[in-house]
């Protein structure tokens, strides 16, 4: 009954995007996917109008038509064959649509509307990028231009390009053709590396469940995370202001606080590890190697490891060792004298 609820759901929902995109309802056969005619055609005049407004480059460029429905007894299977490749060149999340057999994704329940709602906001996405085109005519600066030097995105791909052994791209590179380099020398690199390398350490494929799980543990272990740096760094401030409590510290504040800053200033309690470092991550991630193995200790062996401390004066610290004092019993006294509670003894009689 839910499935059934979240089905009609998502209907109305795709059903509201189309009318806002001008298109007609939701078919009726959505639910049959690929192999009704309908569906087909409606998928195509999407996928025609995302080729209209440049989304898909590498088809508009071949002249290729981006999808045909067909109504020939091959027409479903063309259609699947061309919709993987439009579904790859937008980057869909959805695995299960990207994969090899398709027809019995799209055979699903919710499949269907699932593919429409995507080609929908891929396509809602595109005009409004369009139309900031048209309000906005000045010309944006091309890849490495009117960029300042050692920003984010910039250094991380200056190093990719390094590390692949590939020349800096002119002023005015397309970043799809960036793109299809750095591809075709992976792919070309790759055979050469032993086998098993670069398997990613999440294996499973994500669908839309498993994509807001993984969010909500991101954020979870981000907020965890957030709190312990700031302890720590709470403790550094605590550390450090300790150094000035000294009389030497008074001729030397300024030049401590001049190195000091600086470092400072760039920690922050907010982590820069996102979900993106979870899908980059590699399964070689996973091996836990101990520190003391002769592998590691080859790169962080040196001089000052054969340093011997001296002996240093016992601080104590350690209550378990001490034996607690046995208190001491005195009777009370009214004159400075001792008291004595109780008969006295009478002497015998000799």
């Amino acid at each position: 009954m839910e499935g059934v609820k979240a089905e009609a759901r998502e209907g109305a929902a795709v059903a509201q995007d189309l009318l806002a995109l001008g298109y007609g309802g939701v078919p009726g056969t959505a639910s049959r996917g690929a192999s009704c005619p309908d569906f087909r055609a409606l998928c195509v005049r999407l996928a025609a109008e995302l080729a209209t407004l440049g989304a898909l480059e590498q088809q508009r460029e071949a002249g290729a038509e981006v999808l045909s429905a067909g109504d020939g007894p091959y027409a479903e299977e063309d259609f699947l064959r061309q919709l993987g490749r439009l579904l790859r060149e937008l980057h869909c999340p959805d695995r299960a649509l990207c994969g090899g057999d398709g027809a019995a994704a799209l055979r699903e329940p919710g499949a269907g509307l699932r593919l429409l709602r995507f080609l929908c906001s891929e396509l809602q996405a595109t005009r409004l990028l369009r139309l900031r085109s048209l309000l906005d005519p000045s010309p944006r600066p091309p890849l490495g231009e009117g960029v300042v030097e050692g920003a984010g995105m910039v250094q991380e791909l200056g190093l990719t390009l390094q590390a692949l052994g590939l020349p800096r791209p002119a002023p005015g590179t397309p970043a799809s053709q960036l793109l299809q380099e750095l591809h075709a020398k992976i792919s070309e690199l790759q055979p050469s590396l032993p086998p098993g390398s670069l398997q990613p350490l999440l294996s499973y494929s994500l669908d839309a469940p498993r994509w807001e799980a993984l969010e909500s543990l991101s954020q979870s272990l981000r907020d965890q995370y957030r709190c312990r740096r700031y302890l720590l760094l709470k403790r550094l401030d605590l550390t450090t202001s300790a150094f000035h409590w000294s009389d030497r510290a008074e001729a030397q504040g300024e030049a401590m606080r001049a190195v000091l800053i600086p470092i400072r200033e760039v920690l922050t309690p907010e982590s820069d590890i996102s979900i993106a470092h979870v899908l980059a991550a590699r399964a070689d991630l996973s091996r836990l190697i101990p520190a003391t193995s002769m592998a590691v200790r080859r790169g962080t062996c040196c001089a000052i490891n054969k340093v011997l401390m001296g002996n240093v004066p016992d601080r104590g610290g350690r209550p378990n060792e001490l034996e607690p004092p046995m208190p001491t019993w005195r009777s009370r006294r009214e004159d400075g004298g001792p008291q004595c509670w109780g008969r006295k003894k009478k002497k015998k009689k000799k």
